[in-house]
């Protein structure tokens, strides 16, 4: 019998994870990759969603063989055993501190480019956001589904009037011949755009909940990459041919901006209203999935066991509940201590890019044929990516040492009892 309720198909999956991958990324990195790369950038694009679908293709068959509200810290508890698991689960847990304050921070950034609001107002959205995330949560996975397409709709929406809106053309999209020259800003390029794919380890967690996993996980995270990267780069496309980049404030202002020019000042407010339900849409699918992560290792005896209560639909409802409640309490700390947001955002990615990292070794492990190739590609891929973070893995370095010492508190402790 499922421990949860079945509900997720092709399409609600796919429409979960685009929303996800987009989320806040849609309105900044294209503009990033353009300052740091200009038109080469269409190269970064191009060969960064290349390099992405064998993370993908992992995931989709960790995902299909093994699907678990788990999610990634499962994979790895079959891979390397129960310490490692609860590391994962740890890695997984402290990014809420950090990450969901700063991407609510984001969304009433774009409510505050149009009006503008008191600090605690502002603090109030958050929090009502929080709430709506919560009802969403109860209604189940499928009612999440649903509302994330209309937002996924909504995105895609808005890049097609902007290309219309250009009059794109074919030298537009053809990228400038690759020279040698290029290559170290390209590569640059793709280290900012990487962002933009982090999002598969949540919607691993929804594994229990697709009605076939076997056939529609794997089927949703590829068409998830696919429709993210081909908007990503089409909205780059016009970033580009519009000029909309180069500094702090023409790159976080990029698409408002853009919206202004092609549609008139009165349109800024679409932006507005898009950008927040992008961010929502992002969060959203954290939040469910964190859930499901504390609500997998209660019902294993892992955590307390209050946590892994469900309701009349099997949906994990004090799991979300002590999520959400996690989510507001330091949102309101970093409203209150007027936190600077790059931090946030630089503490959070150590941890997903070392989540990454551990996923497509248990992926190593687990896997066979051309399966486990991809995942030792991947794994390289990951490898180079944290060690391109530098500073910004310090946070998921000093969480994975105060785990280590933990660890090693306990079984010091172990052998003094058995002694």
């Amino acid at each position: 019998m499922a421990r949860l309720h079945q509900e997720l198909g092709i399409l609600s999956g796919t429409s979960l994870l685009t929303t996800s991958l987009l989320g806040t990324g849609i309105f900044v990195i294209p503009a990033l990759g353009a300052t740091v790369a200009q038109q080469e950038s269409l190269w970064s694009w191009i060969l960064l969603i290349l390099l992405v679908i064998p993370l993908g293709l992992t995931f989709a068959e960790l995902g299909r063989r093994y699907p678990h509200a788990g999610g990634v810290s499962h994979y790895i508890s079959r891979s390397f055993g129960a310490q490692w698991e609860m590391l994962t689960a740890l890695l997984f847990l402290t990014v809420i501190p950090v990450g969901l304050p700063a991407a609510l921070m984001i969304a009433v950034g774009f409510v505050q480019s149009v009006w503008a609001l008191p600090a605690w107002e502002l603090l109030l959205i958050q929090i009502l956001t929080l709430l709506a995330m919560l009802g969403l949560g109860l209604a189940g996975a499928k009612t999440s589904g649903q509302v994330q397409l209309v937002i996924a709709l909504l995105i895609i929406a808005m890049v097609v009037a902007l290309w219309w809106g250009t009059n794109i053309s074919l030298t537009d999209i053809t990228p400038p011949a690759m020279t040698e020259n290029a290559l170290p800003d390209i590569t640059r390029a793709m280290g900012v755009m990487f962002w933009c794919f982090v999002g598969l380890e949540a919607f691993a967690h929804l594994g229990e909940e697709f009605r076939r996993p076997e056939r529609d996980l794997p089927i949703a995270i590829l068409l998830g990459i696919l429709i993210a990267g081909l908007v990503y780069w089409a909205c780059a496309v016009v970033v580009i041919k519009l000029g909309a980049y180069g500094t702090h404030e023409a790159n976080t202002q990029s698409v408002p901006h853009m919206i202004t020019l092609l549609f008139g000042a009165e349109a800024r407010w679409i932006a507005a209203i898009i950008g927040f339900l992008a961010c929502f849409a992002s969060m959203n699918i954290y939040v469910q999935g964190f859930a499901r992560l504390i609500w997998s290792l209660a019902d294993e005896g892992k955590l307390p066991r209050y946590l892994a209560h469900t309701n009349v639909r099997k949906i994990p409802t004090h799991a979300l509940y002590a999520t959400v409640l996690t989510c507001m309490v330091f949102a309101t700390l970093f409203w209150w201590w007027q936190s600077d947001l790059d931090s946030l955002i630089r503490y959070a990615n150590g941890n997903f890019v070392l989540l990454y990292l551990l996923c497509m070794l248990a992926g190593v492990k687990l896997l066979t044929g051309w399966a486990q190739i991809v995942a030792v590609l991947s794994t390289f891929l990951c490898a180079f990516m944290f060690v391109f973070l530098g500073e910004e893995s310090y946070y998921a370095l000093a969480v994975v040492g105060l785990f280590m010492v933990y660890a090693l508190l306990n079984k010091w402790r172990a052998a003094e009892v058995k002694s």
